[in-house]
């Protein structure tokens, strides 16, 4: 093989490998998730009191494959008007304006804070389980690079309800999985 033959090739496989092979890796969009493991894990946040909870924003990739974004690049927001809904939750307005039962930080920690809040209600009219409904929520979401995730909701359980049949120890919602 001559040197005009190997440099040709090498050029040749040098350019297939560097566009890899036709295939490409762009960013297509971005969603909001509870885990950091598994993307599709839910975008429903639920704070109790005391126990802040950490909202995660995914890349998904026209490879296919998705990746746990972070940086200066990515900016979290949280509004209070649901979708419409009007609303409120039991103890106060969980949709008050400015966000006033959540504190939101720069790198996605969501924070309970006071006044405490119920954004459920019981809706169970037998029985001596509550049924819980959401009655109110905050909207939130998350930038990067031009990309916003589809929204997410904040729900508030840092306040008790009032104590029922159907409800004896005025819980609000579900417990936190220990």
């Amino acid at each position: 093989m001559n040197r005009q033959t190997l440099f040709c090739a090498l050029a040749c496989a040098l350019l297939v490998f560097s566009m890899g092979c036709g295939s490409t890796n762009n960013l297509q969009s971005i969603t909001l998730s509870v885990s950091n493991t598994d993307a599709n894990a839910g975008t429903g946040f639920v704070l109790y009191p005391g126990l802040p909870v950490q909202m995660y924003t995914w890349g998904n990739y026209s490879s296919g494959k998705q990746k746990l974004l972070y940086g200066n690049n990515l900016a979290y927001q949280i509004a209070s008007t649901p979708f419409g809904h009007a609303e409120t939750g039991t103890f106060g307005d969980p949709n008050a304006t400015p966000p006033q039962t959540v504190q939101l930080s720069a790198d996605g920690q969501l924070t309970p804070i006071t006044p405490p809040a119920c954004s459920y209600v019981n809706v169970a009219t037998t029985g001596t389980s509550p049924a819980f409904q959401t009655t109110g929520w905050y909207i939130v979401t998350a930038t990067y690079l031009g990309f916003t995730t589809p929204p997410g909701a904040v729900y508030m359980s840092t306040a008790g309800l009032p104590a029922t049949t159907t409800n004896p120890s005025g819980e609000c919602g579900a417990p936190p999985a220990s």
